[in-house]
């Protein structure tokens, strides 16, 4: 592993640990894999390990307002994120040929945007993307998506959170376990989320919605069947929006958490492939990471 480009303190909370990772592959194709809202870039490595054998370096970026708390992260908003990302992409892009994205759920759509804001990205691949709150296990409040717009971000209700409820997004009853202390299983993680940056997540999808169109990139888009925190017509609406060549996969054996779940592996041996990666990932490179 090498050492991570520094990520611009105006991203960081004051005294965070910029989590970010880099990892040089020998292809000249780099990945810059991009966490989820009120995550951490290491929920991005299961996917990662395996798109590095297929040759393809990686950035792992930490995004703004991230690693902290949720004070911190409510001092910033989409924008901020997707700029963060973007002073990540120009740093990586300086050092491969070619530059793919991809990213969970929020950071799948700050993907999105940026292909939209440079086109010279090759593709991207969107994980469990999310425009509403509406998977089968979601609490009452995020069902009332038109209301939170309306008023999340008023003063007095924008740093009330709440936690997301058993599974916690994983089919896998290990993983199930250990998300019970989510910044043990995703170092720099949240477990709790703001209205705040809820209201800030629904901006950004209907940025992505508007700006798809203009999307030439090719994009994969990747669900599960039963994902509990987002329904699969949030897939099939993303990819009807998109202008380019796009692929919708729908993953049978996972919950919200495809990039870390039982299928991860499956996953990103797909990613890879829709990348142009040079050969197959051997079965036995497929394993569950340590």
């Amino acid at each position: 592993m090498n050492a991570p480009f520094n990520t611009p303190a105006a991203f960081l909370p004051p005294g965070v640990k910029d989590r970010s990772f880099r990892i040089l592959g020998d292809t000249g194709k780099g990945v810059m894999l991009i966490h989820g809202l009120t995550g951490a870039p290491q929920e991005m490595k299961p996917v990662g390990r395996v798109l590095h054998k297929k040759g393809f370096s990686l950035y792992g970026p930490m995004l703004a307002g991230h690693g902290g708390t949720e004070a911190d992260l409510l001092k910033t908003d989409w924008r901020d994120w997707v700029d963060s990302a973007a002073a990540a992409y120009e740093a990586f892009a300086r050092e491969v040929d070619e530059v793919y994205v991809a990213g969970i759920c929020a950071g799948g759509a700050i993907g999105l945007e940026l292909c939209a804001r440079y086109p010279q990205i090759k593709g991207a691949a969107v994980y469990s993307m999310l425009f509403e709150y509406d998977g089968w296990n979601m609490p009452k409040i995020t069902l009332g998506a038109p209301l939170i717009q309306a008023v999340a971000n008023l003063p007095g209700l924008r740093s009330l959170s709440f936690a997301m409820p058993h599974p916690f997004g994983f089919k896998d009853p290990k993983m199930q376990a250990l998300a019970g202390s989510i910044d043990s299983l995703i170092p720099g993680a949240l477990d709790r989320m703001p209205l705040g940056c809820m209201y800030q997540l629904y901006r950004l999808a209907r940025r992505v919605e508007t700006v798809a169109p203009t999307i030439k990139a090719p994009v994969l888009v990747a669900h599960a069947r039963e994902d509990d925190m987002a329904n699969l017509k949030n897939a099939h609406r993303l990819a009807a929006a998109l202008g380019g060549r796009t692929e919708v996969v729908v993953m049978e054996d996972s919950y919200h958490m495809i990039h870390v779940d039982r299928e991860h592996a499956k996953l990103a041996a797909i990613t890879a492939d829709f990348f142009g990666a040079a050969q197959a990932v051997p079965a036995a490179d497929m394993a569950v990471p340590a």
